[in-house]
């Protein structure tokens, strides 16, 4: 789902954009300017955040595994994970992306509320993401507690929290500050797809 050359050369492009016409959209996230590889094009354009973790959460996200009604999501939540995905569109999340790391959330009434889990890696780094609550329970602090829990589990492993956000989306932004996440740098994103 997200894709890259290895620079913005002739060589480099034409190459990228070969596999981006052989394939479905991809999404480029990057700080330089997106140079679109021949035959491509832009289907969404946008700029984003990227923030890291400046406080430890472990104690935290202690206080919130104890309210007892935060799960590990699994195999079996794959469906409702997706739907909740598709629903409040928290970015780039298809029907295995569950699989690339560990997911929790929380159910009401045997409803996924909420959710929050793991996605991309590199050395020393984790990404939090895939942060999402259903309509009919937003305003109980959900999203806050599990992006707490996951934080928290990828700082026990010994990486460092990061996280991407849209550029517009302040509550989004707001919250993680609040979480002790500061902004590394802004990020231009781009879906392309074949022209």
């Amino acid at each position: 789902l997200f894709a890259s050359a290895r620079d913005d050369g002739e060589e480099a492009l034409r190459a990228f954009g070969a596999l981006i016409a052989a394939a479905r959209p991809v999404y480029v996230l990057q700080v330089p300017e997106i140079v679109l590889p021949p035959g491509c094009r832009a289907l969404r354009p946008g700029t984003g955040v990227q923030m890291l973790a400046t406080r430890d959460l472990r104690d935290a996200a202690a206080a919130e595994r104890a309210a007892g009604d935060i799960h590990t999501l699994g195999e079996n939540d794959a469906a409702d994970m997706l739907a909740l995905a598709q629903l409040t569109r928290p970015g780039p999340f298809l029907a295995r992306t569950h699989t690339m790391g560990r997911f929790v959330g929380v159910r009401i009434d045997g409803r996924l509320a909420a959710m929050a889990g793991e996605r991309m890696r590199f050395a020393g780094h984790t990404e939090v993401s895939g942060v999402c609550v259903h309509p009919d329970f937003r305003g109980r602090g959900l999203a806050r507690r599990l992006s707490t829990v996951v934080a928290a589990h990828i700082q026990e492993r010994g990486d460092r929290p990061f996280l991407h956000a849209w550029a517009d989306n302040r509550a989004a932004i707001g919250l993680y500050e609040t979480l002790g996440f500061a902004l590394r740098c802004e990020v231009r994103a781009v879906l392309l797809g074949r022209a």
